[in-house]
């Protein structure tokens, strides 16, 4: 069987605080949004600008670093895979669907917002429920291909 491959690579603006909450077996779980945009002409050649917002959780020890030191505003780097989870409407009985990024491995790229000094270079924070990478090492702008 042909191998699959389910990668997200993201790099925005964190759209408000990350909400922290805790599983029922005590699993700490963060969610935020991220704004990533593009810019395009269009067919009169003129620049339009587009915002997609993504919905990302985070799981474990890398919940509660989002926690920490996410904050709205901080431009970030993560790295997961799409994961979609449906349910039925309790009053409508409709079925919902949502998309969302597990991320697996968190960087960020601008300055330490909660109490950290005015540190510029990235700092990286991956999941440690997952296999190491390979090659995995700190990201710089230069290994951004845009």
């Amino acid at each position: 069987m042909p191998k699959s491959v389910n990668k997200v690579i993201l790099v925005g603006n964190v759209g408000k605080d990350p909400e922290v909450r805790y599983s029922q077996n005590g699993a700490p779980v963060a969610n935020f949004s991220l704004a990533t945009n593009e810019r395009f002409k269009d067919r009169n050649n003129e620049w339009q600008d587009r915002t997609e917002w993504h919905n990302i959780v985070a799981w474990q020890r890398l919940a509660e670093i989002v926690g920490e030191y996410v904050a709205k505003g901080s431009k970030v780097y993560v790295e997961g895979k799409l994961q979609t989870t449906s349910w039925e409407d309790r009053q409508s009985g409709e079925r919902k669907y949502r998309t969302e990024i597990v991320a697996r491995d968190l960087l960020l790229l601008g300055p330490r917002g909660n109490g950290g000094s005015d540190h510029q270079s990235p700092t990286q924070y991956e999941n440690q429920d997952q296999s190491s990478h390979p090659g995995s090492g700190e990201i710089v702008d230069q290994d951004i291909p845009f």
